[in-house]
């Protein structure tokens, strides 16, 4: 065998390396894969005191990876609402939704037990019910397997010779539920899917901390009755939707003219809680028994983090539940509650839905505008109005905390 010259030698110890590296890179890629998105995270510290904190990068708005890290550390742990308990309210009622790759059914069985499962049949992953309807139990429409309403799995067509199947390890997978007022929530924690319907209380205290009888003294709760449901695709990275929910009040004269009008903007204010805020507003109108006013004497605009609003004001309740869809692209799922003194006064309610709908336009506009400018090469950070945009800052904060972990 001949002698390997000094070149080859080195090109040989140099492909070593390049192998070694990665190898290692690919190793340490697989142990963290958010590494890099990460570093994201750290460009913006939640130190800083808002007078002199700048916004996060725009990066947090348009990264695919960065997306995928919140739904990782946002969506899939901790308490999210996903509905209300009107959609359920009798036995065999159910209703599914999305939220980012997990599908999820949510019904009541025949003894009145709430139960909450992905919605993939065990089989071979087909989707098992959608929309909202009644069902006694959940046909899998590919190949007929069929589980019941507490997720047991009660047939499996055709299994005629398989062997290694136990029928009490293939029920749907479970999901931690709960309700609180008139919501409800899922938990997504792969840690915890063993437990099932989990007392409101003990949810109260982790999903809304210190301020859930502060929401309740307000009327938050479920005296109220469902009125409408309207849902908006818009073209923007799902923050920038609470970013404008959040900014206490600033584009409202700007952006909202018919809005501002029926509101005294100088009194607003806005209160920071662990994972919640309220903003309050008076209205500019009082309520009398001849006319009643849409906005009240007072609106209290309530974020949950991280994507659910209540908005109550007059007679009326509305929440939007934000659904992230991808970096620049979100539903947002409004639902109107009225006082019940009011629920047949048609005029009144298709008003009052028009109005909503017309600030709703004008927000989709806004928010689109902000996703493109947030794209744009000239943008990377910008600034906090201090005495309006705490709650904001406070929203930013929170994220931190959890991407970082």
């Amino acid at each position: 065998m001949g002698v390997m010259s000094t070149t080859a030698m080195e090109a040989t110890s140099v492909m070593m390396m390049m192998k070694n590296h990665k190898h290692f890179e690919i190793k340490n890629c697989l142990h963290n894969p958010y590494s890099s998105d990460k570093k994201l995270v750290g460009e913006f510290n939640p130190k800083i005191s808002i007078e002199k904190a700048v916004t996060p990068p725009s990066s947090w708005y348009t990264n695919p990876s960065f997306f995928a890290l919140e739904l990782d550390h946002l969506f899939y742990t901790g308490w999210l609402a996903v509905g209300y308990t009107e959609q359920i309210n009798d036995p065999r009622d159910f209703f599914t939704g999305r939220i980012g790759q997990v599908e999820f059914v949510v019904c009541r069985d025949d003894n009145g037990i709430i139960h909450a499962f992905h919605n993939v049949c065990r089989h071979h992953a087909s989707l098992l019910a959608s929309g909202t309807g009644k069902k006694s139990c959940f046909v899998c429409p590919y190949h007929g397997w069929t589980y019941g309403l507490n997720g047991a799995l009660l047939k499996a067509t055709r299994i005629t010779g398989i062997q290694n199947f136990d029928v009490n390890e293939f029920g749907l997978v479970p999901l931690q539920v709960a309700t609180w007022g008139p919501f409800v929530l899922l938990n997504m924690d792969k840690e915890n899917t063993h437990q099932q319907e989990i007392e409101s209380n003990a949810v109260a205290k982790e999903w809304l901390g210190s301020c859930s009888e502060i929401l309740s003294l307000n009327g938050v709760d479920s005296s109220l009755s469902f009125v409408s449901r309207r849902e908006y695709t818009i073209e923007c990275n799902w923050k920038v939707f609470c970013d404008n929910y959040l900014d206490g009040g600033y584009h409202v004269p700007y952006a909202h003219k018919g809005l501002a009008s029926g509101l005294k903007l100088d009194s607003y204010s806005t209160t920071t809680f662990e994972k919640v805020s309220i903003q309050r507003c008076e209205g500019g109108c009082n309520e009398s028994n001849d006319n009643v006013d849409r906005l009240g004497s007072e609106a209290l605009y309530a974020f949950i983090y991280p994507n659910f609003m209540i908005n109550r004001y007059g007679p009326w309740m509305d929440t939007n539940l934000v659904i992230p869809l991808g970096p620049r692209k979100c539903k947002v799922v409004f639902d109107y509650f009225l006082e019940d003194s009011l629920k047949d006064d048609k005029a009144f309610i298709e008003k009052s839905l028009e109005d909503s709908e017309n600030v709703q336009m004008e927000d989709i506009i806004l928010c689109e505008g902000v996703q493109r400018g947030l794209e744009s090469p000239a943008y990377d950070s910008g600034r906090y109005a201090p005495t309006v945009e705490n709650a904001m800052h406070h929203f930013h904060c929170l994220l931190y905390d959890n991407l970082i972990k």
